[in-house]
């Protein structure tokens, strides 16, 4: 096995002989079974409504319900990117992947014939996208600068396991009985926690902090990258989370798809994106993440405001969502390039909380707000405007604000 090569510092044997990518494998992985998780509810908002199994829900219904989980997932970043800084990766993964399976088994026992008990159980569902703030600090320090957009870029991938949830969730209640997925998913979970708690170490010379968590949250919200890099992140992530939440309902509704079908689409959105994160990684370690951020948030400008006059799917809508998917997913691996670039390694966990956080959160806002619009017009165009015009103005703020905060961090280092 490989031994690692992180500038400057030196660790114990056994930190010592496991492999960067042995680390980023296992991360990745980790990263994925618990979007699987965090995605369970979302494929099966169109199934509740037409079954019935909930009672008569509305489309505001089903927004809240998938939108529970993101929102939760997006806040616990915070907290969790904080103590990923004092505890590493090494506890925080296993034990984040342990607490999940609780919510995914309240569920599957009692909450699939409640709304209210299924918006319980989707609240502590959302203990499952905090993984994300665990597996970048972790990440980060395993590799060098020049590599660590790339890096992250592939762990960041990990949110792939999206599309696992929308091409077994449905089939799996349809095809089996409704407690199946929950059961499969708890499963692949318990096997992840047990493997990571043996196999995943902290990189070699990793020094916790010794402020208190309040100070470190202050102090790095004080970071101008901070700001700025979650507001890129919430409309970058933040498009890709709701599109991977709503995008089923939304298709089954606007373009009267059935469950299935909408589900297999979304998955396909969700494929591009995952691919897509890597290489927006890839491309920001050589050509810098201004580019890559701008060219995105461009692309989605186009592509939104095309998907206003609900194009036909066969046609210019599955290339407008499609180029929205790469778009999306270069943008979430530039992001992190962006911090990886310009933030301290002792610092990027706390960072990448907030920042998390931000895009969680705005992938919770748009459901809502499709699903409050659509309500009262019996269309999508102006959520999908609306998404047009923030595209817009984050492009206009990485071109100005974000550009020279970028060549301040090269200058710096």
């Amino acid at each position: 096995m490989a031994t690692t090569s992180v500038p400057g510092v030196t660790g114990s044997s056994t930190e010592a002989t496991r492999s960067p990518w042995l680390m980023l494998a296992m991360a990745t992985v980790g990263f994925a079974v618990n979007f699987w998780a965090w995605a369970l509810i979302s494929p099966l908002g169109p199934l509740f409504r037409d079954t019935g199994a909930l009672g008569t829900l509305t489309e505001s219904d089903v927004a809240l319900l998938v939108a529970v989980p993101v929102v939760v997932g997006s806040l616990g970043r915070i907290l969790v990117g904080g103590l990923t800084d004092v505890y590493g990766g090494r506890v925080m993964f296993p034990l984040v992947t342990g607490v999940t399976i609780l919510p995914i088994l309240f569920i599957d026992l009692f909450a699939l014939d409640s709304y209210a008990l299924l918006l319980v159980g989707g609240f502590f569902l959302g203990i499952a996208g905090t993984a994300f703030a665990v597996g970048v600090p972790f990440v980060n320090a395993w590799f060098p600068p020049e590599r660590r957009g790339l890096a992250i870029g592939i762990f960041g991938a990990g949110m792939g396991g999206t599309a696992i949830s929308a091409l077994t969730t449905v089939k799996l209640t349809t095809g089996v009985d409704a407690q199946a997925p929950f059961l499969l998913t708890a499963a692949v979970l318990a096997v992840y926690a047990v493997a990571a708690w043996f196999v995943l170490r902290d990189a070699p010379g990793r020094v916790p902090p010794t402020s208190s968590l309040l100070a470190r949250l202050a102090a790095n919200a004080q970071l101008s990258i901070t700001w700025q890099a979650c507001l890129l992140y919430a409309v970058a992530f933040g498009g890709y989370v709701a599109f991977s939440v709503y995008l089923p309902a939304y298709l089954k509704t606007a373009h009267g798809l059935t469950p299935a079908d909408a589900a297999n689409r979304m998955a396909g959105f969700v494929v591009i994106a995952v691919v897509m994160r890597p290489v927006g990684g890839w491309l920001s370690d050589r050509l810098g993440a201004v580019p890559v951020l701008a060219t995105g948030f461009g692309v989605v400008v186009v592509g939104a405001a095309i998907s206003a006059g609900t194009p036909p799917l066969h046609g210019v809508g599955t290339v407008a969502f499609l180029a929205m998917a790469a778009a999306l997913g270069s943008g979430s691996g530039a992001t992190f390039a962006l911090i990886a670039q310009v933030t301290e390694p002792s610092r990027v966990g706390g960072v990448t909380g907030l920042v998390g956080a931000a895009g969680g959160l705005g992938g919770f806002v748009p459901p809502l707000v499709m699903g409050y619009v659509y309500g009262r017009t019996d269309s999508y165009a102006i959520g999908l405007w609306l998404l047009s015009l923030t595209a817009a103005l984050a492009l206009v703020l990485t071109v100005t604000v974000v550009r020279r905060t970028a060549a301040q961090g090269q200058e710096a280092s």
